[in-house]
């Protein structure tokens, strides 16, 4: 089956979805629910359509509960509507995307107000050690580290190696 026309149908199916939601089904359990996506198998044959509902997890298992009876009669309407020979099956998932995007947005408001104290606390801060931590020549124009090596002691000489 073609990607594309998949999509399509996806698309259509998401918006005889929130249609029937909106004017439709009339379940008191119904909260306030928002079909956010609709995918589709390539063969057609199962929709998953993606919903969050705003309110307590007791008002999202009411929704849950409403979506799952109202399945018939929401599969026949997108059925007549879309006019497949075979009627996707649907079903209800419901979508952590929102709660995760709010999640994320804590820690990073979070990660801010973490970085704004460690900027206020390293404004007087001053380096530990020297102002400039490179080396320098000396007076006399040699580089620190470079004085000639001192003389191999006698337990160098002792140890076989000769002194030079």
């Amino acid at each position: 089956m073609d990607a594309a026309r998949a999509r399509k149908i996806a698309d259509r199916i998401r918006q005889i979805v929130a249609e029937m939601l909106e004017r439709r089904i009339k379940d008191p359990r119904l909260g306030f629910v928002t079909v956010t996506d609709t995918r589709i198998t390539n063969d057609l044959s199962d929709a998953t359509v993606f919903y969050t509902v705003f309110g307590s997890e007791a008002e999202r298992a009411d929704s849950a509960a409403a979506l799952e009876s109202a399945k018939g009669l929401i599969r026949s309407e997108v059925g007549r509507q879309t006019g497949l020979r075979h009627t996707p099956t649907l079903t209800f998932t419901h979508d952590p995307l929102p709660d995760t995007a709010r999640h994320l947005d804590g820690l990073l408001a979070e990660a801010k107000a973490r970085d704004a104290e460690i900027a206020r606390r390293a404004e007087n801060a001053k380096h530990a050690g020297d102002a400039d931590p490179y080396r320098k020549p000396d007076e006399d124009g040699a580089e620190d580290g470079d004085d000639e090596l001192p003389e191999p002691s006698e337990s160098s000489e002792r140890a076989g190696h000769p002194a030079k």
